[in-house]
């Protein structure tokens, strides 16, 4: 298969890529080893409201994904999904990209978004062999938590989006964090102080038991050890991305994550990478932050692929 770009990565920063690099005029192909488009956002999130995305106040994230998914389709772009890019070969004219399942992608150029392989949720060092026993480590379906004493673990935004989210639902939400401090949005953190979920800080999981599932869960904070009833804990702790196969091809890596310069290019000819997956100074962590990126990195690469297109490409309201 020949292209103009390969995205490794369907992600929210992958789709916005798609469509930015086919409103640029190139043909675009993208794999990612999960199976539907969205990446974790789909797989994970899909039911999270999402608060930092220019135009919507508030957006469910599986109907952002699906928006997203609509844009990228004016690109005609070929998904291979399912599939693991694991082979990186450089030549003068552009790049070519292998996958675990044999497909073979000369591009002009490679746009990393993430896909690489799968993600693993950081552990519950107390959590023992309780997985999928009362014990998740994402909230996909709220409603599958409805009338359930839960117990949420983490100070990030999702371990507070889901206390949020489940607050209104479940019998109580308690969630607990090893910190005084929230990592989370100051405006999520301020709706969770006014909500009805029980805030246990600085506090950290002891113990878990049960006799076939979770049923009571120790903590250990100012006031000493204390014992909860909790039917369901979901530990949101975070996520382990597979960052392999980007060692193996030689792409400079940073703090757990890819080095780019400022036109998002990284230390290898004709690759660039945007979103999460991304490291430089000043780094922020947002899907807002992450669709700019793509589109720096679509325009800085135009030119290789497309010696006769400018990096700027004008307005889109220009466009026919």
């Amino acid at each position: 298969m020949k292209v103009d770009l390969a995205v490794v990565g369907a992600g929210p920063a992958g789709l916005y890529a798609t469509y930015y690099a086919g409103f640029r005029g190139l043909s675009v192909a993208v794999v990612d080893a999960l199976d539907q488009l969205g990446g974790q956002m789909s797989v994970l999130y899909p039911e999270k409201p999402v608060f930092d995305v220019a135009g919507f106040p508030r957006v469910r994230a599986q109907d952002l994904v699906d928006s997203l998914v609509d844009q990228a389709a004016t690109a005609d772009p070929t998904y291979l999904l399912g599939h693991h890019a694991v082979g990186l070969e450089h030549g003068p004219d552009g790049v070519v990209l292998e996958t675990d399942r044999g497909a073979r992608i000369e591009a002009g150029a490679l746009l990393v978004t993430g896909g690489m392989g799968r993600f693993t949720p950081r552990p519950l060092p107390a959590g023992g062999d309780f997985a999928g026993r009362g014990l998740r480590y994402a909230v996909p379906r709220p409603a599958e938590l409805a009338d359930r004493h839960v117990l949420i673990v983490g100070g990030g935004d999702s371990a507070v989006d889901w206390a949020l989210c489940l607050a209104p639902i479940a019998a109580s939400v308690t969630l607990v964090h090893r910190r005084t401090a929230f990592r989370a949005h100051e405006r999520s953190v301020k709706e969770l102080e006014a909500s009805s979920v029980r805030i246990l800080t600085p506090y950290e999981v002891l113990d878990v038991r049960g006799p076939d599932r979770v049923a009571e869960v120790d903590v250990e904070g100012p006031a000493g050890v204390e014992t909860l009833a909790v039917d369901e804990i979901v530990a949101a702790l975070g996520f382990k991305a597979d960052l392999a196969a980007l060692s193996s091809w030689g792409i400079e890596l940073g703090r757990r994550a890819v080095a780019v310069d400022r036109s998002m290019r990284t230390n290898l000819p004709r690759v660039f990478a945007a979103g999460d997956v991304t490291d430089f100074e000043g780094k922020v962590k947002l899907i807002s932050v992450g669709f700019g990126e793509a589109a720096l990195a679509v325009n800085n690469l135009v030119p290789l692929v497309r010696p006769d297109l400018p990096v700027v490409p004008g307005h889109s309201s220009d466009a026919a």
